[in-house]
């Protein structure tokens, strides 16, 4: 089994949310989830995913439809309600957006033009383990200080609902 897939020990925790989520547990979800799971890690166009996953097209509709439906926010949110919030780290790294990419006018993008190109900036929190615990994207001229004040208050907001 290669490194990138699930372990049968996470599969077993992450099912059940899966299904409280209300994504439907057909016979290939694990290989569907997997195989988002592969193409994030990797960065692969959908097309290139290995057969292993099924076809590209059905692991590629899955993930639209969770994003779509924000299910991908609320796992996000369920996976993070036992993080150890005693230490926390934020940082940021720019991303290099694609040459096509142009920050369409109808929805908000977070990209902007600088020497090296069109660039994102995710700006991260995370717990003493290294888990993430929240994120704000940004334009890649932005600053880390212009985004800290509201990165600290998602950390403060989401380290006081587990207490």
């Amino acid at each position: 089994m290669p490194r990138t897939m699930l372990k049968d020990q996470h599969w077993t925790r992450l099912r059940p949310i899966l299904l409280e989520l209300n994504i439907y547990d057909k016979g290939n979800l694990r290989q569907t989830v997997e195989g988002v799971l592969y193409r994030m890690r990797v960065g692969c166009p959908w097309r290139d995913l290995p057969p292993y996953f099924g076809k590209p097209n059905t692991v590629y509709k899955a993930y639209q439809r969770w994003f779509r439906s924000n299910k991908l926010i609320a796992l996000f949110a369920l996976l993070i309600k036992d993080s150890d919030c005693e230490w926390v780290f934020i940082d940021g790294t720019h991303i290099k957006a694609h040459q096509h990419s142009n920050g369409s006018n109808e929805v908000e993008q977070a990209i902007s033009k600088s020497v090296a190109g069109r660039a994102t900036k995710i700006h991260l929190a995370v717990d003493a383990h290294g888990n993430p615990i929240t994120f704000i994207l940004s334009d890649g001229t932005t600053h880390d200080v212009k985004v800290a004040p509201d990165l600290v208050d998602k950390i403060n907001w989401w380290c006081s609902k587990k207490y």
